[in-house]
Parts: C-alpha cells; structure tokens; sequence
C-alpha cells in the first residue's frame, strides 16, 4: 500500500485513516446508518424531492463535498450512491452542466473526454472565467434532496480536477474526495466514445496524454490536500463497505451510502457496482498497448504513484 501522508486512504488492508498528520495502521471504524429493505424501497419508490429553489441552502448545508476525479474513472457511479443519501443536495448533472453554471464547461469548447491538454487547460484554469458566488447561487437553486434537512451538498465535474484551490476559496467548510482508475481502462473508454471522430492511432495517444495529465494533476491535489479523502476506483469495487465506511468517517452526516444500489445508467437501465477493467483492458489490441505505453513509459511514476502497472502486448 501507498501510504499518503495526511490523507484518508485504502487499498486492501483494514480501514486507514491519517487525518492531518502521519497515522498509518490505527483501525477505525464507524456505526453506520442502515435502512432496511423496506425503508429503502420506501424511498426508491417515493418519487417526491425537495427542490433547493425552496429552501435557503445558505442555511441548511453545513458541507460543501466535491468529488474530484477525472472522466472515464467511476465518479457517475458515486455520485448516484450519494444522490440516495437522506443527508445530501445533489445536482441532476455534473456541476458544469447545469443552468446557471458560470464557468468554461467541457461540452461548452468541445473539450469532451480530452480536456486535460495544454490547449485547454489554459481555458478551465483561467480564474477570470468564473463566477463562482453566482454558480453557488444557481447550483444551490437547481440541487434536490430526497429530505429538506439533508446539510451536506455534493457535485462532481472532471475539470473541477484544476478547481480545487477556487472551490475551497468561494464555497465553506469544503471537503474533496480525490478518486483515480486504472488508466488503461479509462484510455479504452474514451477511445470507444471517440472512434468515429479521429484515426485509432491518433485517439489511443490523446487519451493517454489525457489522463497521465489528469494523474499528474491529481498528484498535486493529493500532495497539497492531505486533509482530503482518496482512493481508487478499484477499491470501491472490491471493498465498497470499506469505502462506506471511510466517507463517513470524513463526513459524518453520510452514514447511510449503500453501496449495493443500482444505479441508472445513460437513463435506460439499472446497474450495480461492478469492476470493469478486465472488460474495457480486453478490448484494447496489442497495437493499442504499443500505442499507449508509448505515452505511458515517459511518465512511469504517475502510475507507480497510484500502484498501477505497465500492461505490455505479451502480459
């Protein structure tokens, strides 16, 4: 295991957690709040959500909770297991993608899934850009919760990768989950989105530039918010009661995430929390692996950080 200096982390050992000093090892653990089947169903089927637009979030939302991670990494799954939490306001879409947003959005410079270049990163990185009282205003309007006394406030945006510094400046009392995925998983998803608009070749390499950028970036965060919150996608899929556990640990009012729902996928069907790496790493040929690692092998200790490996064309 990585052992992240002030910083909540797992990986296959017990519960850690290091908050704002060196604390690897100490077991914690965290009673939890869980609904039985029936209550559950009770919610699921209720269909009745309290619009912010009615209530003064300025006053209710004691946590700003923002979930940085980069696209293609599991952040949609997450964001539907926070949505049932009695304790959250939630957006319908990703922060960047709701009315009122006031910001450079990925989908508003056709930046979609390849946003983490130097092109454009100059755009989501120019603070001028932003006006982060009136997007606070707009998305505190737009949010919803399944109870009106839900006090903590949570969104996700990929870019929100190089936000970090101005989210903690314009909303209070604001806390980061980091997350990262296995990158060659992540290359294969965003070259299966985006192979009908450029030659293979040319795709594999943006999207492995993309993301080893995104890891890069991720790194600082990490590095500069050891009071944060981070693991990986992996080890939400393999230990997901751990990672329960460790979000509530670092918000307590979130001690009822059940991370066995199925979540709504692209709106056409349910879907529970399942490891897709071997799926999506499968699919890519061992021309793509030459064509990835080309990328990769010059910057080998991004995913050594993350204690991922190099997959080769004879692994």
């Amino acid at each position: 295991m990585r052992c992240l200096p002030s910083i909540l982390v797992l990986k296959t050992e017990p519960l850690i957690v290091m908050p704002l000093m060196h604390m690897c090892g100490k077991r914690l653990t965290r009673e939890r709040t869980i609904m039985s089947k029936a209550d559950t169903a009770m919610y699921n089927s209720n269909s009745t959500l309290y619009p912010g637009a009615t209530h003064d979030l300025n006053k209710i939302v004691k946590t700003n909770l923002f979930l940085i991670c980069p696209n293609n990494s599991g952040s949609t799954f997450l964001k539907g297991i926070m949505a049932n939490s009695l304790n959250t306001w939630n957006l319908k879409k990703e922060g960047q993608h709701m009315a009122g947003f006031q910001g450079v959005s990925t989908s508003g410079i056709g930046a979609e899934l390849l946003w983490a270049t130097d092109k454009w990163l100059s755009y989501f990185t120019d603070e001028t850009a932003y006006n982060w009282p009136q997007t606070k205003k707009a998305w505190y309007f737009t949010a919803t919760a399944l109870t009106p006394y839900a006090s903590v406030f949570f969104t996700k945006s990929p870019p929100a990768i190089v936000w970090v510094e101005q989210l903690k400046q314009h909303f209070f009392n604001s806390k980061f989950i980091f997350m990262v995925r296995n990158p060659y998983a992540v290359v294969e998803g965003i070259v299966r989105r985006k192979q009908d608009k450029f030659p293979r070749q040319d795709i594999l390499g943006m999207a492995a530039t993309h993301i080893m950028k995104c890891f890069e970036l991720q790194i600082t965060n990490i590095e500069n918010h050891q009071d944060s919150l981070f693991f990986t996608y992996e080890d939400m899929c393999s230990t997901p009661d751990k990672i329960a556990d460790q979000i509530a640990y670092f918000v307590p009012e979130l001690n009822d995430l059940k991370m066995d729902t199925a979540i709504p996928v692209k709106g056409n069907y349910h879907e529970p929390l399942r490891n897709m790496n071997d799926q999506q790493i499968n699919n890519l040929s061992n021309d793509d692996l030459t064509e990835i690692n080309h990328v990769f092998d010059r910057h080998a200790k991004y995913l050594r950080y993350f204690g991922y490996h190099r997959i080769s064309a004879f692994d």
